[in-house]
């Protein structure tokens, strides 16, 4: 039996951490040094270098089109 595709929300995985950040930040609950407030960020920033390494993939690709027309993502 195959596995199914995990299912894909509306908002990104990026913003959901971001906001989870955000709200642990703001509640005040947790210090910066608490280790799940780091692998929360942890994890935030894996997925905001994936995006960046994919945009930066995506821009060596276009090889010189990339100046002439701006990608639309």
């Amino acid at each position: 039996m195959a596995k199914k595709a995990p299912k894909r929300s509306a908002e990104s995985e990026e913003t959901r951490l971001k906001k989870r950040v955000a709200e642990r930040r703001a509640a005040g609950k947790t210090s910066e040094g608490t280790a799940a407030f780091r692998a929360l960020r942890k994890r935030l920033k894996r997925e905001q270098r994936k995006r960046r390494a994919l945009a930066l993939r995506k821009k060596h690709a276009a090889g010189g089109k990339a100046a002439a027309a701006p990608a639309s993502t």
